[in-house]
């Protein structure tokens, strides 16, 4: 969830400012003609180490703050508009006490597609060399991509791609 959709539930964090409750007069007017349109805006993370996750997304070229490390919610606007938010442990817990963190593999898959297939196993190897998990080594996958999956700090599948040139290029 992101920090500006906790913020408008009414849900603050200690030291923050409070947030008018003028959300629950509900809409003024159906937009669209009535039709409600659902697009995805944002792929939201909760991060065990706020750090080492911002670190992993940086090398992959994402942009946040300065001083992102030091806040309990972080965002990272990608190309075309769809927001990747970096959340910690404790900011979920601010609003829903009870949640756990899930045990097991990743549960969620993020995809970068990169320049080239030499991006794919140039930005593999600095992952891993960097210390994360590298899942799948490139390889060149059967529908026409160099392919290759490393994993985030807290164990999410993050896959890398590119296109492989057509045969005779």
């Amino acid at each position: 969830m992101t920090w500006r959709a906790l913020t408008a539930a009414g849900f603050a964090l200690e030291g923050t400012a409070p947030v008018s409750d003028s959300f629950k007069t509900g809409p003024s007017a159906p937009a669209y003609g009535g039709r409600m349109t659902v697009r995805i805006a944002v792929i939201g993370l909760v991060g065990s180490d706020l750090a080492a996750s911002l670190a992993f997304y940086r090398r992959l070229g994402l942009e946040f703050p300065e001083g992102a490390e030091e806040q309990p919610h972080v965002e990272a606007e990608l190309p075309g508009g769809l927001v990747l938010a970096l959340d910690t442990e404790e900011t979920i817990r601010s609003f829903h006490p009870g949640r756990r963190p899930p045990t097991g593999p990743g549960r969620v898959s993020l995809a970068f597609r990169c320049g080239s297939p030499a991006e794919v196993d140039a930005r593999y190897d600095e992952l891993v060399a960097a210390g994360h998990h590298g899942e799948l080594k490139p390889w060149d996958a059967f529908w026409g991509q160099r392919y290759a999956t490393v994993h985030d700090p807290d164990g999410n599948p993050v896959d890398l791609f590119a296109p492989l040139p057509a045969p005779g290029e």
